[in-house]
């Protein structure tokens, strides 16, 4: 029971920042900020800190299962091993693989920012796979504290 309990709180601070950060931080950076360059540098920080929550959650997580399979069923073990692997992913790929491209064409636009720029396309797209990268992670999260309950 004490292991489930631990499941429990760790997918909440995994799903809790995940959501908190990415559907109200953010776009309360950009609707309050009137300088679209700082709202998305402070952004950009703060999705590097979920990232790094994710990992250390999905991992923790993970292992939490590992070492201990007799409190949980083999069935519903696996499916949670899979959600947060599959969570995990999605932060490598959204922040670890995408994210440098963006970071880069964001140096390369230069003071205008890559919406003044010839960049504002292939940003565009990058961001919009990133977002939803994201979204899968966060419906798959959705999903995970469901099955953990």
């Amino acid at each position: 029971m004490r292991a489930a309990r631990i499941r429990l709180l760790i997918a909440t601070l995994w799903i809790g920042s995940l959501w908190t950060i990415g559907y109200v931080v953010a776009p309360t950076l950009f609707a309050s900020l009137t300088d679209r360059m700082l709202a998305g540098t402070i952004a950009g920080k703060l999705f590097r800190i979920e990232a790094w929550i994710s990992i250390v959650c999905a991992l923790a997580l993970i292992a939490s299962v590992k070492t201990a399979p007799e409190e949980t069923n083999a069935k519903a073990g696996k499916q949670v091993c899979w959600l947060a692997l599959a969570m995990l992913v999605c932060t490598l790929v959204g922040y670890f693989g995408l994210q440098p491209f963006m970071a880069t064409l964001r140096e390369a636009a230069g003071p205008g920012g890559v919406m003044d720029a010839a960049t504002k396309s292939q940003f565009g797209i990058l961001h919009g796979v990133s977002s939803a990268f994201y979204l899968i992670q966060s419906l798959l999260g959705a999903l995970l504290i469901w099955k953990l309950r």
